[in-house]
């Protein structure tokens, strides 16, 4: 390690592309849904994410969420979590 590496959990500095911020914009504006499941597919507009690994990864680093409770393999909406929304409208951050 030289310093310049990030340290901490992935929640605390979240890895996105420009693939996944796409994604995260998709959700943002209501057009997501995600299937329950420890590993939660991501569809946007009715069609399954091409890139699931990104999708999962979202979810994973608490990016994306169900936005309620659902049956095994059910689809429910996806909301974007605080740490997302703050990714896709970083002007919007909270000054402490």
């Amino acid at each position: 390690m030289n310093g310049n590496e990030k340290t901490g959990s992935p929640a605390a500095h979240p890895v996105v592309n420009h693939r996944m911020r796409a994604m995260l914009r998709a959700v943002g504006a209501g057009r997501g849904r995600v299937s329950c499941s420890s590993e939660p597919d991501l569809f946007i507009d009715g069609l399954s994410c091409g890139d699931q690994f990104a999708a999962h990864a979202l979810a994973h680093q608490g990016l994306v969420r169900a936005a309620r409770p659902g049956r095994p393999g059910e689809l429910v909406p996806a909301v974007l979590t605080p740490a997302g929304q703050a990714l896709v409208n970083p002007e919007q951050r909270s000054v402490a």
